[in-house]
């Protein structure tokens, strides 16, 4: 990787859809972002948000144009949504996609030792669940084809833009705001979305990458980065059932460092506003930090 790739911000890139997986006649397709030249790359399996219900592998387009002319491979995924197939499904597809890229590294610039994991808001949630269990028979329930080399779901670093890390609290904290005398518009859509995914609290808890880690379960702690909006009520919020001091961001941060993970916890100024998806073209320069955090964590040796 010479250095005049990573400067340029503008560096040439291909993109093609590929189809990874399918479910009978339904598929699933990864739109593929690829540096132009030899590579080896990094690479990065994208998760994009939507409550777990919404939004495809176009919607978050800045984001994978920004890794790939920032010298990394952007796989941006479809998956199962909620609405269609509850949790576990989108879980299995995305842990599937991290072993499919191993796989087929060489086809798409890659090794199998340069994959990382990225995703935005439920994204967010997904990816970094997968990447703290990567062995989980139940994510791990579909195979390979026949006769493939073995890969498994571990990725070198976890990417994630606001996250809804806690699914319980995020559903109970929408169910107090639904509760007010005069309740915002968001919580709506969220508490409907969240039941068709999770069907259960139970399925939350079970769920949520805090929540394990507090329960003290043996899970992956790969690096991992949080980019999180000032102001983002639906995200950066206090669980009044926690006795932690602080919001979300900063308790999951605190559980993650605990079991032994590295993670910075990195604010920016974005523009936010409940029950919508962020313009992603007002995130100040969080993309080129986000490169550069790729990049310090996954060498091409």
């Amino acid at each position: 990787m010479t250095t005049a790739i990573l400067d340029a911000k503008t560096a040439p890139f291909d993109v093609e859809d590929i189809e990874y997986l399918r479910h009978g006649d339904a598929p699933l397709l990864a739109r593929v972002f690829k540096p132009k030249g030899e590579g080896p790359f990094p690479a990065l399996v994208e998760c994009h948000g939507g409550a777990w219900c919404l939004q495809n592998r176009l919607t978050e387009k800045l984001r994978h144009e920004a890794m790939a002319s920032n010298g990394i491979v952007s796989i941006a995924l479809d998956f199962r949504f909620g609405s269609e197939a509850p949790y576990p499904a989108s879980l299995q597809d995305i842990n599937y996609a991290v072993r499919w890229a191993k796989l087929n590294a060489r086809a798409l610039k890659t090794r199998p030792d340069l994959v990382g994991i990225s995703g935005q808001s439920s994204g967010g949630h997904q990816a970094m669940l997968v990447a703290m269990r990567p062995h989980d028979p139940r994510y791990a329930a579909i195979a390979l084809p026949a006769g493939s080399p073995a890969h498994d779901a571990s990725v070198r670093c976890v990417v994630m833009s606001w996250p809804v890390i806690n699914p319980l609290s995020r559903y109970r904290h929408a169910k107090r705001a639904a509760a007010e005398a005069n309740p915002p518009a968001w919580p709506q859509s969220v508490i409907e979305r969240q039941d068709a995914f999770w069907q259960s609290e139970a399925n939350m808890a079970e769920g949520s990458p805090t929540l394990a880690l507090e329960r003290g379960e043996k899970l992956r702690t790969p690096p991992a980065v949080w980019y999180q909006g000032r102001g983002d009520m639906m995200h950066d919020y206090k669980d009044m059932e926690s006795d932690f001091p602080g919001n979300e961001p900063q308790r999951f941060v605190a559980a993650y460092r605990k079991a032994g993970g590295e993670i910075v916890l990195d604010y920016i100024d974005a523009d936010r506003h409940p029950g919508h998806s962020p313009d992603l073209s007002k995130t100040g320069d969080m993309f080129e930090r986000m490169a550069r955090f790729v990049h310090a964590q996954i060498k091409v040796a």
